[in-house]
């Protein structure tokens, strides 16, 4: 009864938006939209370009093609107030019909290069996004989509120099948590389970892995909170984040920055931007990134380079063709050397120790990707969108763990080999398009996702750096080995041959349709979708092969023009590998998220908040079978609920904020035995809450300087990888403060980054039975970066 109840009361805003649209019988059409496109001089979309109705708070910024939609103008005579940094502004008059669409032919900005200087210490500064990019699929506006969905812009990773998604990418966004793990790739956790990594709008999640982004290759990360049928059906519930790589804008331009920091970090970091034709018609992107990068800890070392080549083709006004290609290197330490073990609890060995072998060979790590990008308009109301992918993922190194601790110090370590390859392949196709019938409009969506995945990695040879004459001692550290005890590992067969069964495999066929109704002036939005998938997955030696259909139905609601409510309900499955004592085969694991929530603009689209609500629950988790404990059985299930809260935007001129919060209870809420029903799920914080608070000056003497400050708070800790025997938290509360100094005109930029400026020990880890010891990481103490970067 009582999870009836609770069910219930999450469905009233979902039930009270649909009640109130089945009542509408009629309503006068009073206003109408704008759509529009514009270009460069050159014929090249601008992106990020402010559209503002005159004498409103109407408007809007250009996507990736340079298109726009204003949605709610009143009928008549109106002023379109066109600008961009660098551009000349320009006023474009218009009549607007209601209840109808008015398309603006294309408008050409001209470059403004006097200008340039007086509002780049304005723009910079951007930390608000009003609209997804184009591999979100999704042309609805983000205040207007029946969904948390949380950007990270390109200028707020600048400001917190933050080098890739193992940093603090997490602090942006409410609930968002890193836990640690091998280093080589990010585990990110957010509505209590690991969320899956995209990019460009392919799921690249792997088994280990992908290699995390450098962050110099990318132009912003979307956060999508619960299922997206719009984009995945097979994967947890709680979400992914989408990485949008640069592309091509059009504009010739250019960026190099020199960043040097704590623990021997050096880095440059060059981006490059233009035209190779003189008509405009093919464009370029290319970023390259060099570092090397130590650590508070000795032996630990994460040195990498990236390529990121970009082209574009206009092969008309219609028809674009993209080819993007990365190469990011990477060669570090043994994976494992950021961990410490000890039998006498979670930090008791001081922040700077190790247990890392400073006489091991590195592991090397080589990750390259292609896509290949058509973009066809098809008239002025329909789009179809096709790409294709490439990923290999090379690894050949050695791993780090322990087999045994004691009170006195001693720990019996082991070094084994992990190589690995990760192949796979991707294809997209959707359209996006718009049609009427009668009063209601209808924003369709329409997709089919093919994919195919191999893991394959040998990590069956393991060698202990102990015998008897030696055994590392926490007290008394050696850190090179003897020759005796260094690995010696036999790599003379192929990987697959040396294997086994350590394959992981799969494939996936998706068909996705959506339509969102569009009622009075679009005031009233209802989504109603559903996807099809066929997924084979093989894991180990054992394999599934299922067919799932998941609903997706959303409604939104505007208020006003700058505010909107919204309800959603959504799946997704994930497959699961076995059988039970009586041989039937394991059914896929499915996951409902119920959620509702308002946002809203102020002052003018400066700045935005969203509140959330949700509920996922996960249905057919393994369990212990209670007459054979050593089979499982589909009985049990996990809720994972809470409230989020997210603000981002310019304050008042000069001011950008980031701010959120989010309290998250992830629990077993069934299970064939009764004491560990109410247990906490491992990997979450219960309250979590962050800032980011920047302020630069825009005139005077001191024109162009900037301070900001930070802090990231997490509270009631459960380390990811615990035994759950009690429901109090495993980790200790962190708070953490962070700050910078900058100063940046047109051409200039210098930065000073401190992080951790208490200089708070922190840590993640948990008791692992099988070694009877506990292992953890610390986060790195105080630390410095200083940047200058130089455009042209």
């Amino acid at each position: 009864m009582h999870r009836s109840t609770r069910n219930a009361h999450l469905l009233r805003p979902f039930l009270a938006i649909l009640i109130s649209l089945l009542s509408i019988s009629a309503y006068a059409q009073t206003a109408g939209t704008i759509t529009g496109k514009i270009i460069s001089q050159d014929g090249n979309p601008l992106t990020q370009v402010n559209i503002r109705v005159a004498g409103t708070r109407l408007g809007t910024i250009t996507n990736e093609s340079g298109e726009y939609q204003i949605n709610n103008v009143p009928a008549g005579e109106h002023t379109l107030i066109i600008s961009r940094i660098g551009h000349q502004r320009i006023r474009h008059t218009l009549s607007v019909a209601a209840g109808q669409t008015t398309q603006v032919s294309d408008l050409t900005m001209n470059e403004n290069a006097e200008q340039l200087e007086e509002v780049v210490v304005e723009g910079r500064n951007s930390y608000k996004t009003d609209i997804p990019s184009n591999s979100l699929r999704l042309k609805t506006p983000l205040l207007e989509l029946p969904q948390n969905i949380q950007v990270v812009s390109r200028q707020l990773l600048a400001d917190q120099q933050i080098f890739d998604m193992l940093e603090g990418v997490s602090r942006n966004v409410s609930g968002v948590t890193k836990n640690e793990h091998w280093g080589n790739y990010a585990n990110i956790n957010m509505r209590g389970s690991r969320v899956s990594p995209f990019r460009n709008g392919i799921n690249v999640t792997a088994p280990w892995g992908p290699l995390t982004e450098d962050m110099s290759m990318v132009e912003r990360i979307e956060f999508v909170k619960g299922p997206a049928g719009f984009m995945m059906a097979n994967g947890e519930p709680s979400g992914f984040y989408n990485v949008v790589t640069k592309k091509p804008t059009g504009v010739t331009k250019g960026e190099a920055t020199l960043t040097v920091g704590s623990f021997d970090t050096y880095r440059a970091t060059l981006d490059l931007d233009g035209k190779l034709s003189q008509d405009g018609r093919l464009l370029y992107r290319f970023n390259v990134m060099g570092q090397s990068k130590g650590s508070f800890r000795d032996f630990e070392y994460n040195n990498r380079y990236t390529i990121a080549p970009v082209l574009k083709y206009k092969l008309s006004d219609r028809t674009s063709l993209t080819a993007e290609y990365t190469y990011q290197f990477s060669r570090m330490s043994a994976i494992g050397s950021a961990y410490v073990f000890s039998a006498n609890g979670l930090g008791s060995l001081p922040q700077n120790s190790t247990m890392a072998s400073a006489n091991l060979d590195p592991t090397n790590i080589k990750d390259h990707s292609a896509f290949l990008y058509l973009e066809h308009q098809i008239s002025d109301n329909w789009k179809l969108t096709a790409q294709m992918s490439y990923f290999n993922y090379n690894q050949i190194g050695s791993s780090l763990w322990a087999d045994s601790a004691k009170v006195t110090g001693e720990v019996y370590r082991t070094v084994g080999i992990w190589d690995a390859i990760n192949e796979s392949k991707f294809g997209q196709v959707f359209v996006n398009g718009e049609v009427t019938t009668g009063p209601v409009a209808h924003r369709i969506l329409g997709g089919l996702d093919l994919g195919t995945k191999r893991y394959i990695a040998d990590f069956n040879t393991s060698f202990p750096q102990y015998d008897s004459a030696f055994v590392f001692n926490a007290n008394t550290p050696n850190y090179y080995l003897p020759a005796r005890l260094l690995p010696r590992f036999d790599r003379s067969l192929s990987l697959l041959q040396r294997a086994g069964t350590n394959v992981v495999t799969q494939s996936y066929i998706g068909l996705y349709v959506q339509d969102e109704l569009r009622f009075l002036n679009d005031r009233v939005r209802l989504t109603l979708a559903g996807r099809l998938t066929s997924a084979k997955d093989s894991q180990y030696g054992t394999g599934t092969n299922e067919t799932v259909f998941t609903p997706r139905v959303g409604a939104s609601f505007s208020i006003n023009k700058q505010t909107s409510v919204y309800a959603l309900y959504d799946q997704a499955f994930v497959p699961q590998a076995g059988v039970d004592r009586n041989g039937r085969a394991f059914d896929p694991i499915t996951g409902n998220n119920m959620e509702a929530g308002l946002k809203k603009d102020w002052v003018d689209g400066r700045w935005n908040t969203t509140v959330a609500v949700y509920q996922i629950t996960k249905n057919n988790v393994l369990t212990a079978d209670p007459t054979n404990p050593n089979f499982s059985t589909q009985l049990g299930q996990t809720q994972s609920s809470g409230v989020e809260f997210d603000l981002r935007g310019e304050i008042v001129p000069g001011l950008n904020l980031v701010m959120n919060y989010a309290y998250t209870n992830a629990k077993i809420s069934k299970d064939t035995r009764e004491e560990n029903v109410g247990m906490p799920v491992p990997g979450f914080s219960r309250h979590v809450t962050n800032a980011w608070l920047s302020y630069r000056l825009r005139q005077g003497g001191l024109q162009g300087l900037g301070v900001s400050l930070g802090y990231q708070w997490e509270l009631d800790r459960f380390g990811w990888f615990s035994d759950v025997t009690s429901k109090e938290p495993t980790l200790p509360n962190v708070f953490r403060a962070d700050g910078s100094v900058s100063w940046s005109n047109s051409r200039m930029s210098v930065a000073l980054n401190v992080n951790n400026i208490f200089d708070v020990a922190s840590y993640a880890g948990a008791y692992y039975a099988w070694s009877k010891a506990y292992y953890w990481q610390y986060d790195p103490p105080r630390n410095f970066r200083l940047s200058i970067g130089y455009r042209f």
